[in-house]
């Protein structure tokens, strides 16, 4: 009897940490923070910008695995401020700054690796064009955004 419940415990912290390993092992490899820093000529506060990579990725594998202990946005603000109209624009800012500032990183990820990898010139060498390299990047972003909106708005996956 503890057997069974204690295999899943152990598998499931063993998968966590072999996936978060991952995550922060690709975060190094590809060198994102530093290359924020260096662009924001804010090196000084590097250790800060890890820590708060690392807090992020806590948090959400927290909002993941207990959705209720973790509530963001409108159902924070309704709960906390009893919040009416007055608040809904403080609310749709403070997604539209979210939804921004995790775009832009995952951007950066995404074009980090793809740097990393040098992904892009063997594509466009394997394939054989010359022009059209810009148009075929924003078609990719395209449609990886389409693919996330018919995600989240179809019934299907809820």
């Amino acid at each position: 009897m503890i057997l069974s419940k204690l295999l899943p415990v152990v598998v499931g912290l063993g998968a966590g940490i072999l996936v978060s390993a991952g995550v922060f092992t690709v975060l190094l490899s590809v060198g994102l923070v530093p290359r924020f820093a260096g662009k924001t000529h804010t090196g000084e506060k590097i250790f800060l910008y890890e820590e708060m990579v690392v807090f992020g990725t806590l948090v959400g594998c927290l909002a993941s695995v207990f959705p209720g202990a973790v509530i963001f946005g409108r159902e924070w603000l309704q709960k906390r401020l009893e919040a009416g109209a007055a608040f809904e624009w403080l609310v749709l800012t403070a997604e539209a700054l979210t939804g921004l500032f995790a775009g832009i990183f995952v951007g950066c990820l995404a074009l980090a690796i793809a740097e990393m990898l040098d992904s892009i010139p063997i594509l466009t060498r394997r394939i054989g064009f010359r022009h059209g390299l810009g148009l075929m990047v924003i078609s990719i972003a395209m449609g990886k955004a389409v693919g996330s909106l018919l995600y989240f708005w179809h019934p299907i996956f809820r």
